[in-house]
């Protein structure tokens, strides 16, 4: 099994963290130490920081700029420009310390975010200052975009994600993402695959809220686009596309699927812990590109079905051609479902479009 990725932030963090701390400034490491470990085992990860800066509130200086000024003289060397992940999950707790106590300071505060984010992101930081004054603080993310250093540039975008996973929703820009879009224009042919995968990111997050917007935009974007940023607009839509939304299938070479399908499963049930096997004929009409999913559609408590879209190929064809296509689909116990016995569903998805459903069995011991 691999590590608990909570165990990122342990007793030897802790203590690293202040001994760094005690050689920037006076600073009492073995209380600090004592006081923070003692409950630390029991939390998951985000609670772990949380308890690390609520403890780095009580024994630093209780004037909040003076405890950031030591905390900025304790930081460890910047990641290099190439490290994605930042080098040290202490500092995380840094960023915390921020974003929980630093509102009330918050020129001082934002103003140290450029310096903590190139050690560890300040992308949960950086989201209740958004929040208390967007305008100017989506003028500072702006002059960020610029930044010579690509952690900054990162942040820029990535503090800025209407659903960043783990961070504050951001419901102003779920609401109205405009000012996101103008400020992802900055950065949409940043030299950095690191900063223009956090833009993809970023607009996958508004696409579900927005997709008709978002399809226009990428229109835009791919008007004379290079590799690099077509690369960043197909990841983009890829929740559009799996989706089968018509206008993001359409602008990636997707468009009506002219085929004759047939479409069937070998068996009409398995046990879970077994594969599905289906089995698909397609006659091609003309030259195209086929875009082949399928959906599994997952039989839940209340007897209704509940649908997931998986990948399966995709394929350039000639008018005339013949496809054969076989798939095995692993009904297998996971972490993040639960199986129910009863019918369940499968059905072929060509270019976002359905072509038929096949119905199957599952027993469940």
């Amino acid at each position: 099994m691999p590590e608990p990725f909570k165990n990122l932030i342990n007793s030897k963090v802790v203590s690293s963290l202040a001994e760094r701390l005690q050689t920037a400034g006076d600073f009492n490491v073995d209380a600090f130490v004592s006081d923070t470990v003692a409950g630390l085992e029991e939390l998951e990860l985000k609670d772990r920081v949380r308890l690390v800066a609520s403890s780095l509130r009580r024994h630093m200086d209780p004037d909040y700029e003076i405890a950031l000024d030591h905390i900025l003289r304790s930081l460890p060397e910047e990641a290099a420009q190439s490290d994605e992940s930042g080098n040290g999950f202490s500092t995380w707790a840094f960023c915390q310390f921020v974003e929980t106590y630093g509102l009330d300071h918050a020129e001082k505060s934002i103003s140290a975010m450029p310096e903590l984010t190139k050690r560890f992101s300040c992308e949960f930081a950086i989201r209740p200052y958004i929040v208390s004054d967007p305008e100017t603080v989506m003028k500072v993310l702006a002059r960020w975009a610029y930044d010579e250093n690509v952690h900054v540039r990162r942040l820029a975008s990535e503090g800025a994600r209407p659903r960043l996973p783990w961070g504050m929703r951001l419901q102003l820009f779920v609401e109205n993402p405009e000012p996101v879009i103008e400020l992802l224009e900055l950065l949409k042919d940043d030299p950095s695959e690191y900063v223009r995968r956090s833009v993809a990111n970023n607009l996958n997050d508004i696409s579900k809220d927005h997709p008709d917007r978002i399809v226009q935009l990428a229109k835009k974007w791919m008007h004379g686009a290079n590799t690099q940023r077509g690369r960043l607009v197909k990841h983009a839509l890829r929740s559009l596309i799996k989706s089968g939304h018509a206008g993001a299938l359409e602008l990636l070479g997707f468009g009506e699927p002219h085929v004759s399908v047939s479409f069937r499963l070998r068996e009409p049930g398995i046990h879970l812990g077994k594969s599905l096997e289906m089995v698909v004929e397609l006659q091609c009409d003309v030259d195209q590109s086929l875009l082949i999913d399928y959906a599994v559609h997952h039989m839940k408590a209340n007897g209704k079905h509940s649908p997931k879209v998986f990948k399966w190929t995709t394929r350039k064809v000639k008018a005339g051609q013949t496809l054969s296509l076989e798939r095995k689909h692993a009904m297998k116990e996971v972490t993040t479902r639960r199986y129910y016995a009863g019918l369940h569903k499968i059905e072929l998805l060509i270019n976002g479009r359905s072509f038929g459903t096949q119905e199957f069995d599952l027993v469940v011991p």
